[in-house]
């Protein structure tokens, strides 16, 4: 049986916890950024895409896992891409491992150089839970302030994939989305499935139902709660030579499918909170 394990660890020279449920399900979570930078579900291998050029240094975003888009999604807006928190220092509110899970909670909370940018006080909170072959993730947003705020937000989830061109995502069907490569225009999905063919950045909205990842040799069930959009991206050959921190067949190895709320921002008012929630089943 493994040691269940909920400790401070390194990763690539970041500060990290390492968790490890019972039965052998693990996960680590950087300091920077909140960022969940591996998850490996009992007796399984790992199920997030990270890159092979990720850079690990303060004040720049990490390639791949689940970046956290906070307190604006993408580029729409004045704050840079994906807001603030993806590659600042977050706090550790608690790490540790049950009878049948390992969790951690880190906390990130406005300051001067924040509100800088973007002038609320808030506190924004976000969990990991592992067990078995589950990855609940929760991101919580407190305003702490005595005025109104409002925000967009995602988790940036990059799914692993043994080629992208042979997975499969199931459930989106009838479902209206943006096309975000083509100025926004709306269309309706008519596939029974969304294939992989060029590049593809999709606002999937009021995504309800589950979704299905499917490989042939193996799957991934996708839910979403106080999260109602759904973002499907891949950058293809062309956009991912132009990344950096991606290698040249990068692309080919991850689907990213990122449940937020995007198309309709949040509405907090003084002391009000909110959550959104993204879980990952292994199959």
């Amino acid at each position: 049986m493994p040691q269940a394990i909920a400790e401070n660890t390194l990763f690539q020279g970041l500060p990290a916890i390492l968790l490890r449920a019972p039965d052998g399900a693990e996960a680590t979570v950087l300091l920077h950024g909140a960022h969940l930078v591996s998850w490996k579900p009992a007796g399984d291998r790992e199920r997030l895409y990270l890159s092979d050029k990720a850079v690990f240094e303060d004040g720049k975003p990490v390639r791949g896992g689940v970046p956290i888009c906070f307190p604006q999604f993408g580029k729409n807006g004045p704050l840079p891409q994906h807001g603030f928190v993806r590659d600042r220092s977050w706090e550790i509110v608690t790490a540790r491992a049950g009878d049948d899970f390992a969790m951690a909670m880190l906390r990130f909370t406005d300051s001067a150089e924040t509100r800088a940018m973007w002038p609320h006080a808030f506190t924004a909170e976000f969990s990991v839970s592992i067990t078995g072959a589950r990855l609940d993730m929760e991101l919580e947003v407190t305003n702490t302030g005595d005025a109104p705020l409002g925000f967009t937000a995602a988790l940036h989830t990059y799914m692993a994939v043994d080629e992208v061109e042979e997975a499969q995502l199931e459930g989106l069907r009838g479902q209206t989305y943006r096309d975000l490569l083509d100025g926004g225009t709306e269309h309706v999905e008519s596939g029974t499935f969304v294939a992989i063919e060029r590049e593809t950045t999709r606002l999937y909205l009021e995504t309800a139902n589950p979704l299905l990842l499917r490989e042939a040799r193996k799957s991934l069930g996708i839910n979403a709660e106080n999260m109602p959009d759904t973002v499907v991206w891949n950058p293809w050959e062309v956009t991912c030579a132009t990344i950096g921190d991606l290698p040249a067949n990068g692309f080919r190895r991850f689907l990213c499918v990122e449940a937020g709320a995007i198309s309709q921002p949040v509405e907090l008012a003084a002391d009000e909170t909110w959550w959104g929630r993204q879980s990952l089943i292994a199959m």
